[in-house]
């Protein structure tokens, strides 16, 4: 065993010779999910939700909900509960929960998680976080999922997500991805609508509020509103993403059998087109991270989010493809935005730009 820190929490873990994750760890910790952590916190943090009830069904160590109760601002929590199946897991959410000095408002079962979900009546929060899809707990926590609730979503199958494995993502998903420099994103917006469906068979609206792909995962949180209309609004939004190969153009459809230069472009969906960020959220999230990396991370996402456009342009594709020389990121986002278009790099690649311009109007202004 060995004790490790992370952000206010200090958890009792076990002691791994291998650097590979895997579930058959004897209980489950990813320290490259810190960032995934701390995040949550950020968010949780920067939303006008004060008493939430919080459930953690897939809790480990507990390292989550330990660091919520350190980290969360004086009157976030009003009721946190730790869930794990593994009975080796539940003993360690109660070791490292004594270890932090933890008792007051915490409650800890070991039971399957829908089970553990269907015996409460209902959450402000849920974090769904498994090793792999997180197709079987979906229903039960949109069930449980109260009005103005946040259901955060992780998702690591990123082969089925990305189309590495297409059937994978037909059979799980109910969609089309797309192997390219779209993947990334394609990849959460066909998850968000795999949420959404589920959510408009229960009447509730998850829209996207803060979304990312990172490392080798998936991340979604969703507000949660309860409406027929609202559903039926937002499922309009399920469409079709077509990308040209020869010149880039895309385009967003009902239909997937468009054609571009001669020949029927390669298709993604159906898939969510609306925004994945709440432009607010973002900016406050992006002001709190300290360090560089995670700094530069949140902050492209803040100024993605201001950008009402659904994919994305790699810039070095575009080079090679027009025969031009490689253009610097910040040099088209300048001139982009010179001609009134909004630009930014994007959290998924540096040298990728979100704009809502055509590719004609940014292959016109490196030309010229």
């Amino acid at each position: 065993m060995q004790i490790i820190s992370e952000g206010k929490a200090k958890i009792k873990v076990p002691r791994v010779v291998s650097k590979a994750v895997s579930k058959k760890m004897p209980v489950f910790y990813n320290p490259v999910m810190e960032f995934n952590r701390s995040l949550s916190i950020s968010l949780l943090n920067n939303i006008n939700k004060k008493d939430m009830k919080i459930a953690l069904p897939l809790a480990a160590t507990g390292i989550r909900g330990i660091r919520f109760i350190r980290e969360l601002k004086r009157g976030k929590i009003g009721e946190i509960k730790f869930n794990d199946l593994d009975i080796k897991a539940f003993k360690f959410t109660m070791e490292n929960l004594q270890l932090n000095d933890i008792s007051k408002d915490v409650i800890v079962s070991c039971m399957d998680a829908n089970l553990f979900m269907m015996n409460n009546e209902g959450f402000d929060y849920i974090d769904i976080d498994p090793f792999g899809s997180p197709n079987p707990f979906l229903e039960t926590a949109i069930k449980k999922i109260s009005r103005s609730g946040i259901l955060a979503v992780t998702a690591t199958d990123t082969a089925a997500l990305c189309s590495a494995k297409p059937k994978a993502c037909l059979r799980k998903y109910w969609s089309h991805s797309m192997w390219n420099e779209q993947m990334q994103e394609i990849g959460l917006r066909v998850l968000a609508r795999r949420v959404q469906l589920i959510g408009a068979m229960h009447d509730k609206a998850l829209t996207p509020i803060y979304s990312y792909a990172k490392d080798h995962y998936f991340r979604i949180f969703f507000l949660c509103e309860k409406g027929k209309q609202l559903c039926d609004k937002m499922m309009k939004k399920h469409l079709y993403f077509l990308y040209c190969t020869k010149c880039m153009a895309r385009t967003l459809s009902k239909h997937n059998n468009e054609k571009c230069c001669g020949k029927t472009m390669d298709f993604a969906g159906p898939l969510w087109t609306g925004r994945l960020w709440d432009t607010k959220l973002a900016r406050k999230i992006s002001a709190e991270f300290a360090p560089k990396k995670e700094r530069i991370f949140c902050s492209n996402i803040a100024n993605e989010a201001l950008i009402d456009a659904v994919g994305v342009y790699d810039l070095h594709k575009l080079s090679r493809l027009y025969q031009i020389k490689p253009p610097k990121p910040d040099d088209v986002i300048s001139s982009l935005k010179k001609k009134k278009f909004k630009a930014s790099r994007t959290h998924i690649n540096n040298n990728y730009i979100r704009t809502n311009a055509s590719i004609q109007d940014i292959v016109g202004i490196i030309k010229n």
